[in-house]
């Protein structure tokens, strides 16, 4: 685990600063093959737009905005923890959009966001987790070792990047 990387929280008042950064993660994984909801070719002007409107909802208080950053405050990765949730589920958050660019794998990054999310969710008052990802994926591996469980899986629930269809793990997690 490199111990150069820190996980934080940003925070209203900064999410807008990090709408660019956080475009280059996203069009690396989407061009790295990640099935995230966007398709090739991913322009900036959607990825900036998306991370506009993920800031929109940091700033009401919707969802939480976690960054993996080096020594020098490159964002490495992210994950969100999405809190609004429907009046009869105040206990769930779901996780989405956990990415690390693709030169920083395999150095812990994904895990060390999670943790911060589980951690951020409980602060929230989040007792029950759910996300989905992509089947036999690195990531449902990852998940697994984190001690998500498997609910189950949509085949051709999704598309790749490249216009391929995927089948959808879902998973949850049970926050003591």
């Amino acid at each position: 685990m490199n111990d150069n990387i820190t996980v934080r929280r940003v925070g209203a008042d900064e999410a807008s600063q990090y709408i660019e950064a956080l475009a280059d993660v996203l069009i690396d994984c989407v061009e790295g093959g990640a099935s995230v909801s966007f398709m090739l070719p991913i322009s900036r002007a959607t990825a900036a737009e998306f991370w506009t409107r993920v800031a929109q909802g940091v700033a009401r208080d919707e969802r939480i905005l976690l960054v993996a950053e080096d020594a020098e405050r490159s964002v490495l990765g992210t994950v969100q923890v999405i809190t609004a949730q429907p009046e009869n589920q105040p206990h769930r958050a779901d996780i989405a959009k956990m990415l690390v660019v693709r030169r920083a794998r395999r150095q812990g990054i994904a895990q060390r966001l999670m943790s911060a999310a589980d951690d951020a969710a409980r602060i929230a008052g989040k007792s029950v987790l759910v996300l989905d990802t992509v089947t036999g994926g690195d990531a449902e591996r990852l998940y697994e070792r984190a001690g998500w469980q498997r609910v189950g899986v949509v085949p051709n629930y999704a598309l790749m990047p490249d216009g391929t269809l995927c089948a959808t793990t879902f998973f949850h997690k049970q926050l003591a």
